[in-house]
């Protein structure tokens, strides 16, 4: 019961995405199987910690660990707040600390080949392939976002996407001439091939449905495992690849931050390291000494 009103809360007041509020339940079903019999409500800090240990056990990442944690940080302190609870478990339980994973990306000249010498075909559904994988190298645009991009969030005139990201919150993505060539030529194949919708999403499937996460990550997939051995192929790759490809030819980090969409610096930080490793690569080759 108290996990259903947890995430209705999610859904409602906090405006979760539907990934968010699936990985939540994911973790509250994850720790209610390993206490078994007790009720989640009346988990004690015994049973979290002991939680904690098979995980890392499990070899569990850091990472894993530390979003299963704020999963239960939330969870209870909804319980908290509602007054179902009393006492928080979590107080006294600490977060073991992460390594920090640099995000992978493709390189630039893969990337090149793909959309300067691959043929996607020129039928509708080549076209619109090619489209979203533009679409997620030149904006950076998370999944969700790509998938529910609407007709009028596009302005072509201004060169302009609007994005509505995490918590509805909106920003502004500018987009080049060559790019906006491309959104031309895939509007015109929509059109062509579906003369009236009755919704108002931008990218669509074969039958003229909206798009769904599957369908995109297959289609991402599909494409970067011809130019590259990278081995996670997802839509997230490429806003990786858009972040870090940025950095290295001399972007502000600010600006990639607010082009992404992040609330804080530190999230953007992270694509620094690669950067770096560049620069050490490039200066082990370069100076005499090295």
């Amino acid at each position: 019961m108290y996990k259903n009103l947890f995430l209705k809360y999610l859904q409602t007041e906090r405006r979760s995405s539907k990934h968010t509020i699936r990985s939540y339940e994911n973790d509250l079903r994850h720790f209610n199987t390993f206490i078994k019999n007790t009720e989640i409500q009346n988990a004690s800090e015994k049973d979290i910690r002991a939680w904690i240990v098979d995980m890392m056990g499990k070899d569990f990442s850091s990472l894993t660990i530390n979003r299963k944690i704020s999963t239960l940080k939330t969870f209870y302190k909804f319980l908290i707040r509602e007054g179902f609870v009393t006492i928080n478990p979590m107080d006294k339980v600490t977060t073991p600390k992460s390594s920090k994973k640099i995000p992978a990306f493709v390189d630039e000249q893969q990337i090149n080949h793909l959309l300067d010498d691959f043929s996607f075909g020129d039928d509708f559904s080549g076209v619109r392939n090619k489209t979203i994988i533009e679409m997620f190298y030149n904006t950076g645009m998370r999944l969700t976002e790509l998938i529910n991009l609407e007709n009028n969030d596009v302005n072509l005139e201004e060169g302009t996407l609007k994005v509505t990201g995490k918590r509805n919150k909106e920003r502004i993505i500018p987009i080049h001439i060559a790019f906006t060539d491309s959104i031309k030529k895939y509007q015109k194949e929509k059109e062509t091939q579906f003369p009236s919708l009755g919704h108002n999403y931008f990218f669509i499937t074969d039958r003229g449905n909206k798009l769904y996460e599957k369908f995109v990550y297959r289609i991402v997939n599909k494409y970067l495992k011809f130019v590259s051995t990278i081995e996670k192929r997802s839509p997230h790759i490429l806003r990786h690849t858009f972040a870090t490809h940025l950095l290295n030819r001399g972007a502000d980090l600010n600006a990639i931050k607010d082009l992404l969409g992040h609330a804080n610096l530190s999230a953007t930080q992270v694509y620094t390291h690669n950067t770096f490793e560049k620069l050490k690569s490039i200066y082990k080759q370069a100076h005499p000494r090295a």
